[in-house]
């Protein structure tokens, strides 16, 4: 295994772990996801694929990718936990009804249509940040291992 590889590993294991986590506290601490908590998901998964592929074929560009895909992740996590603080409104799909402009039918029609989870709602916290918050802390230094295996890798790769 070079440098490269080594260090992506380091990252991909980073976004294992946070997958894991969330499954966990769903699956185990009944904790079920919102939709913005699964748009949180992929771009782990694209990482531990960015690693998968460096593997295969071990090119800094796959580098790049994953810390990319890490960074989008931290932007998420930010857009949700902006959410969840009501520094800014939410997607209608997941977020609760203002029920004081709505008919009864409107509001009838907008509970049906919402999840169970709401986007803005925070559901577990640690040291007063969200689950939302720690990922996108997790994934800002996920996004710095992925960029400095871009970086230390030889330009011709």
């Amino acid at each position: 295994m070079n440098e490269l590889q080594r260090r992506g590993l380091g990252a991909a294991i980073g976004s294992a772990a946070l997958l894991g986590a969330a499954l966990v506290f769903q699956y185990v601490g009944g904790l079920a996801p919102c939709p913005i908590c699964i748009w949180q998901r992929w771009p782990h998964g694209v990482a531990i694929a960015c690693f998968a592929l460096l593997i295969v074929l071990p090119i800094r560009f796959w580098a790049f990718v994953g810390g990319l895909a890490m960074t989008v992740n931290a932007g998420i996590s930010l857009y949700h936990t902006g959410i969840e603080r009501r520094w800014w409104p939410g997607p209608d799909s997941c977020t609760g009804p203002d029920v004081g402009s709505m008919s009864s039918s409107e509001l009838l029609d907008r509970l049906l249509d919402t999840p169970a989870v709401l986007c803005d709602q925070v559901s577990w916290e640690f040291l007063g940040l969200s689950m939302a918050s720690w990922n996108g802390i997790c994934c800002l230094i996920l996004a710095w291992l992925w960029f400095r295996a871009y970086a230390s890798s030889s330009a011709s790769q």
